[in-house]
């Protein structure tokens, strides 16, 4: 309501240019409409999350500013009076409508955000997610979110523009271990389900952040990764030993393989904070065998054999060790054709 602020069950009715509203009396719509709301000029906020108890809202506001607020049954209903609702605020304009739909069934990540930045978003106490307890067959969870809470808390603080891509990047933020699912309806999916399929856009599936996701890690110990190096689809995982850079030492690594785009990361296995130490594009990469007879130039150190180089574009020497030949033929193969 506009004077009192209570909430009131309206009838809808949505014509090409304006959105009528009227009162049930009796379960019946009254023949005269109780009020308007003229679309020309407005402007549509779906999700809106100004109300924390009432995640099911959207949010219009008029070209003289009056501010509607219209609560849904579900999600589902949500989003298809928002889409609707977009196209006859849009009608007169074809070019817009047709990017409207370009924009639903496209997926275009924000580039330079990294993922660390969007679970530190994700952690504020005044406009992060909301945490709540919940119950699920009989376990009590506390400080959880639903997935579509992540996919609208996405949506609305301009991450991704739709739910896809919504869904995309909380897919990355679990895959990266900043969120974990908790629950039978979130882990079953992770178990059963295709990589694209195991983040659930869904009420009922409770997820949380990860123990390494809560701590606070200063700018100069933090590698920024540009989102886009993340986003690729993981081809092969698993340890090696690299040959460091500075001490030439030789360290267990965790190395993930990721292509379009094609990146080779490296993560720390000692530590919690599951984000690369280290990474680069294979774009340009040159990646041999090196012979076990003997240590090659520019490798120190306790060399077991196995080994394998990967020389980046910019000439950066990489120096890796597999625990076997066929280790390092596989990996070898997986990479060539990413270069």
């Amino acid at each position: 309501g506009h004077i009192v602020r209570n909430w009131k069950v309206r009838w809808f009715v949505l014509l090409q240019d304006k959105l009528l509203y009227y009162k049930i009396e009796g379960g019946k719509k009254e023949p005269s409409p109780k009020g308007r709301i003229l679309l020309d000029g407005c402007t549509i906020t779906c999700p809106c999350l100004e109300y924390e108890n009432r995640p099911l809202l959207i949010k219009l506001k008029t070209k003289t500013d009056t501010d509607y607020f219209l609560e849904c049954c579900s999600r589902e209903e949500r989003d298809s009076w928002a889409l609707d609702i977009t196209g006859a605020i849009h009608a007169g304009h074809p070019v817009q409508v047709q990017e409207l739909h370009r924009m639903k069934n496209s997926f275009k990540l924000l580039e330079n955000i990294s993922l660390h930045h969007i679970v530190e978003r994700m952690c504020d106490s005044s406009t992060g997610i909301k945490l709540t307890r919940n119950l699920e067959q009989g376990n009590r969870y506390k400080e959880t979110f639903t997935g579509s809470a992540l996919v609208d808390w996405l949506i609305s603080n301009s991450f991704a523009v739709s739910r896809f891509e919504a869904v995309t990047l909380a897919s990355m933020l679990m895959e990266e271990n900043f969120v974990k699912p908790v629950g039978a309806r979130s882990t079953e999916a992770t178990r059963y389900s295709d990589l694209s399929e195991q983040f659930l856009d869904d009420s009922t599936a409770l997820y949380m952040f990860a123990e390494s996701s809560k701590k606070n890690i200063t700018s100069k110990e933090e590698l920024q990764f540009n989102i886009s190096e993340l986003s690729g689809t993981i081809v092969k995982q698993g340890f090696l030993v690299k040959q460091g850079h500075k001490r030439k030492n030789w360290k267990v690594r965790r190395f993930v393989l990721r292509a379009e785009p094609a990146f080779l990361h490296y993560y720390d296995p000692t530590k919690e904070e599951n984000r690369p130490v280290g990474g680069f594009s294979l774009r340009g990469c040159l990646v041999s065998a090196l012979e076990d007879n003997g240590v090659p130039a520019g490798v120190k150190g306790n060399v077991q054999g196995n080994l394998f180089k990967i020389i980046t574009k910019n000439d950066v020497h990489y120096y890796i060790q597999a625990s076997s030949k066929a280790e390092r033929a596989q990996w070898i193969e997986a990479i060539k054709p990413l270069t």
